[in-house]
């Protein structure tokens, strides 16, 4: 990594594309070592991704038997549910959502904090290649790895206040947003160091990459996910704006949007991780995460990846992925990713209205998961495009979510609370109101 004008770093990184499509299928590497970069499975046709965007992507799918031309079953979504992690049952949660846009302020914040992260892994190479070789170059690395340590307890510390302060109303859905993509960010960069850190340890005669590195790189993987990146590229004007669910609570965090015929969502549970919990093996993880969500893993095969006491599951599936980190010690996932198709979403459930000749279908799903609007013809039962449809939550004003595509359809994401939806086509209107959201399907080890 070679250090560069800090303004030029700066506009590279505002203007840098985001996340690429690679199909489902990229091999995990061995139980032993951590991964470089594992593409994402997704319907973005979007260029490849800068330094903020991740290389290793939350969502890639590892799994060895989706390159080896196998065909999956048609998944039969009737008596299927993919499980959730939420917010801890009982606990004091504020819900909310917010429509995400083009933001130069944030951009221009997240470019800086880049570029001097990169120009500060840029000083530790350099520090480390100008020390004799032998013990001062080897005290040099240790004492880098040490560092980083310390920035994992504190990014750990960081992200666990902005939970708990949007938890308490003392900042917005903006902030909080903001602050996670800055601790994503981070967390990425020093990633990225201690793979420049092990390629030095691994040249220097006598010596070789200590243990601990490998598990402090896959600690360090929690922090991104990726809602977080969707929410960086909107700001940076790559994306097209969309809205954002949020709930927080002490010490957990739930992101979810849709973007491009996908259901996107991302968990964050402290409560359920157990920072000095002793090792736990991939094999004990991926039964731990079977468990915990049955009806997914028995999809695919999970694939496992890991260090010390995290440890890293992906299943791949024919209609999305699934992601966890689970914990050594608790023994229990603490960090999920979920993306799924739209077209499959199998938890929700329909309620209709028909009057001045529409006939209108909402798909209620569980707070903050992907509702779908299908407006149709009353008489012709035929998709009618260009109806504006809004939402109006408990006692709350209305606001408009879209207009119907050609397929009739519209979606949004489902509150917490009761709330209505109205189709206008002035002067014909049609009211669902009443409309209660579904319990949240949360894994088993939650419920």
């Amino acid at each position: 990594m070679r250090a560069l004008p800090i303004a030029a770093v700066a506009v590279l990184l505002l203007v840098a594309p985001v996340a690429g499509v690679t199909a489902p299928g990229a091999v995990s590497p061995s139980a032993g070592s951590v991964p470089a970069a594992d593409p994402e499975p997704s319907a973005d046709p979007a260029p490849p991704v800068d330094s903020v965007g991740p290389v290793d992507s939350p969502l890639s799918v590892d799994s060895a038997s989706s390159v080896t031309g196998q065909t999956t079953p048609q998944i039969d979504t009737a008596n299927l549910t993919f499980r959730t992690l939420s917010t801890p049952p009982g606990a004091e949660t504020r819900v909310s959502a917010y429509t995400r846009g083009p933001d130069l302020g944030s951009s221009l914040g997240f470019a800086t904090a880049d570029a001097d992260a990169a120009f500060e892994t840029a000083a530790v190479v350099d520090r480390i290649e100008r020390a004799e070789a032998g013990v001062e170059r080897q005290q040099q690395i240790l004492a880098e790895l040490n560092r980083v340590e310390r920035a994992e307890v504190a990014l750990n510390s960081r992200q666990t206040a902005a939970f708990s302060a949007h938890a308490a109303g003392e900042i917005s859905d903006r902030e909080l947003v903001d602050e996670l993509v800055r601790v994503a960010a981070t967390a990425r960069e020093y990633d990225e160091r201690l793979d420049e850190i092990d390629a030095l340890a691994e040249s220097t005669d006598g010596f070789s990459s200590p243990g601990r590195l490998d598990e402090l790189q896959v600690a360090l993987q929690v922090y991104e996910g990726p809602v977080r990146d969707r929410a960086l590229a909107t700001a940076r004007g790559q994306s097209s704006p969309n809205d954002l669910y949020v709930a927080s609570s002490q010490g957990a965090v739930v992101l979810a949007t849709v973007v491009d015929g996908e259901y996107v969502r991302e968990v964050f549970r402290t409560d359920r991780w157990d920072r000095g919990g002793s090792d736990i093996s991939n094999d004990a993880a991926i039964e731990m995460t079977e468990a915990a969500y049955p009806e997914t893993a028995a999809l695919r095969e999970p694939d496992a990846f890991g260090a010390g006491s995290v440890q890293r599951i992906t299943i791949p599936h024919e209609v999305g992925t699934l992601r966890t980190f689970v914990s050594g010690g608790t023994e229990q996932v603490f960090v999920e990713h979920q993306r799924i198709d739209l077209s499959a979403f199998p938890d929700s459930e329909p309620v209709t209205a028909a009057g001045d000749g529409f006939n209108v279908t909402v798909e209620r799903t569980y707070p903050g998961g992907p509702v779908t609007v299908t407006v149709l013809d009353d008489e012709t039962g035929e998709p009618v495009p260009d109806v504006t449809v809004t939402k109006s939550v408990g006692d709350g004003d209305s606001r408009t979510i879209g207009t119907t595509d050609e397929e009739g359809v519209v979606r949004t994401l489902s509150p917490a609370e009761t709330y209505r939806i109205t189709v206008v086509d002035e002067p014909r209107v049609v009211v669902l109101g009443d409309i209660e959201p579904l319990s949240t399907p949360r894994p088993v080890d939650d419920e």
